[in-house]
C-alpha cells in the first residue's frame, strides 16, 4: 500500500507544531539552552557512556535529545521528516556549539541519505506509531548499526495507544493487533492543548510481538523488553505523580513505557537496502 499521502499529511502537522512546540513549557527551551538535558532516566540509564560513539537518532522533531546525547560526548546525527524541525535543530545546534548533524527524511528512507555505520541507534516516546509496517523499519537499523553496536528504544505502551482520548472518559477503541490506519483530527498538540493548530495525523498501532519479531528477523540479539507503570510524560488522562516525579495511573492497570535493547552481534548480516 502507498501511504505516501499520509506521510505527507503528518508532516505537515509536525511542520505546524515547531513552532507551537518551541515555545511550549512541555520543551522547556529556555532551560535546554541553559545546560538542561531533555532526557530521561529510562534512556539515560540504558545508553550509558556514550563519549566518543556515533549515534544515530531517529525521528528526532527538532534534536533535543540528539544535543542532550551530543552534550554527553557522542557525534550525533538526527533524523526527521519535517523541514521546520529540521531547520530548529541545525539553528539550535549552531547556537549551542555543538557538532551534531541532521537530515531531512522520512525515517524509512534513512539509508537513501546516510551511508555511514553507528555504534548506537537511539529512538524515543511517540515514533514508531507513525510507521504502518516495523520491518522496513528494523532492516534500516540492522544495516545502520556497526556489527557489536546496539539499538534502544524506550516508547509508549501499545496498550496506551488503544484507548480513544478525544471524549472522557477515554474508551478502548483500536485493535492491539489492528493493522489499518487511525485517523485523528483536532485542535492543539499534546505539548500545548490549548494551541488553536489543527492537528491531523495518521498513526498505526504496533504491537510488542511485532516489535520484538521485526528486529529479531533482521539479525539484532534482543538484550531485554521491560515493561514500566510510570511515564515521564503526563500526556494520558488521570495519571498521577509518584515520589519519582513520574506519571502513573492510579491501579497500575496496564503499562504506560516499554524499553527494548538489541545489539548486532559481528556475525550479524543485514540485507543492504
Amino acid at each position: 500500500m502507498n501511504n505516501s499521502g499520509k506521510f505527507e499529511t503528518n508532516r505537515k502537522t509536525w511542520n505546524a507544531k515547531v513552532a507551537v512546540h518551541a515555545e511550549s513549557e512541555f520543551y522547556e527551551m529556555q532551560n535546554f539552552r541553559n545546560g538542561k538535558t531533555s532526557l530521561n532516566k529510562y534512556e539515560l540509564d540504558a545508553v550509558g557512556d556514550i563519549s566518543g560513539k556515533r549515534l544515530l537518532h531517529l525521528q528526532c522533531h527538532f534534536g533535543q535529545d540528539t544535543l542532550s546525547l551530543a552534550r554527553m560526548g557522542a557525534k550525533c546525527t538526527g533524523v526527521d521528516i519535517s523541514d521546520e524541525a529540521i531547520k530548529l535543530a541545525k539553528r539550535l545546534n549552531a547556537e549551542l556549539k555543538l557538532d551534531a548533524s541532521f537530515v531531512c527524511c522520512n525515517v524509512l528512507d534513512t539509508s537513501e541519505y546516510i551511508s555511514e555505520k553507528f555504534d548506537i541507534v537511539f529512538t524515543s516516546y511517540g515514533t514508531i506509531g507513525w510507521l504502518p509496517d516495523l520491518k522496513p523499519w528494523a532492516k534500516m537499523i540492522s544495516v545502520r548499526l556497526k556489527p557489536g553496536g546496539f539499538f534502544y528504544i524506550v516508547e509508549f505502551h501499545p496498550i496506551a495507544w488503544m484507548f480513544d482520548y478525544s471524549v472522557s472518559p477515554p474508551v478502548m477503541k483500536y485493535g492491539y493487533h489492528q493493522k489499518e490506519a487511525i485517523y485523528e483530527e483536532y485542535e492543539g498538540t499534546y505539548a500545548d492543548k490549548n494551541s488553536k493548530m489543527v492537528s491531523k495525523e495518521y498513526g498505526w498501532n504496533h504491537s510488542l510481538g511485532e516489535v520484538i519479531t521485526s528486529l529479531s528477523e533482521v539479525g539484532l540479539y534482543i538484550e531485554y523488553l521491560r515493561e514500566h507503570d510510570a511515564s515521564p510524560y503526563d500526556i494520558f488522562p488521570g495519571l498521577l505523580k509518584n515520589k519519582e516525579e513520574m506519571f502513573a495511573l492510579p491501579n497500575k492497570m496496564y503499562p504506560l513505557i516499554f524499553e527494548v535493547k538489541a545489539t548486532k552481534n559481528s556475525t550479524t548480516k543485514a540485507v543492504e537496502s
